[in-house]
């Protein structure tokens, strides 16, 4: 055979293959069937799996309804009324009035420190608090034992917190780091 009908031949079985595995890669028209979600396969034997359809009772639609008796059903409760006792109603005595318990007075409560802890500056060794009033005018600064805006004294800087008292000694209060 010449070298130029082989190459031909040889083409035209490779377009054939080529072909054939075009045909079975394409898709065809209807889909495989949807496996369930379950993950369990079909019912031996290739059979569907009877589904049992519920015990409806048509006929108790039809059967006669208790009607409502009297004004003093209670239409939240179920089943019938407790049968009424055949003598008369139990005497009851009067509530007593509530008595509010007596109120103690203990210590006079303190006002919180309108201050917020802003921050921390560390000059000549020492911590500095920086403190904020919220009114937007400069902070105020201070270091352990220092007395801030007339009436406080700062007791102790921390990192995250720092703890005040009234100059008059009515309380303390810790202040936590806000950062505003």
């Amino acid at each position: 055979m010449q070298p130029e009908r082989r190459n031909q031949l040889l083409l035209a079985v490779l377009v054939v293959v080529l072909g054939i595995a075009i045909y079975r890669a394409w898709p065809g028209t209807a889909s495989p069937p949807a496996t369930a979600s379950n993950g369990r396969g079909p019912a031996r034997g290739g059979q569907q799996p009877q589904i049992a359809a519920p015990d409806v009772k048509l006929e108790a639609l039809d059967a006669e309804r208790p009607k409502p008796e009297g004004p003093n059903r209670n239409l939240f409760s179920f089943g019938r009324p407790p049968a009424a006792p055949g003598g008369p109603p139990p005497v009851t005595a009067p509530p007593r009035p509530q008595v509010p318990p007596p109120v103690t007075a203990g210590p006079p409560t303190v006002p919180p420190i309108a201050l917020k802890f802003v921050g921390t500056m560390k000059v000549g060794g020492r911590l500095m608090a920086v403190l904020s009033d919220g009114s937007g005018r400069e902070p105020v600064y201070g270091f352990e034992g220092d007395t801030v805006l007339g009436q406080y004294r700062l007791v102790r800087v921390g990192a995250e917190s720092i703890e005040m008292a009234y100059l008059d000694g009515r309380g303390r209060q810790t202040i936590r780091f806000s950062g505003s």
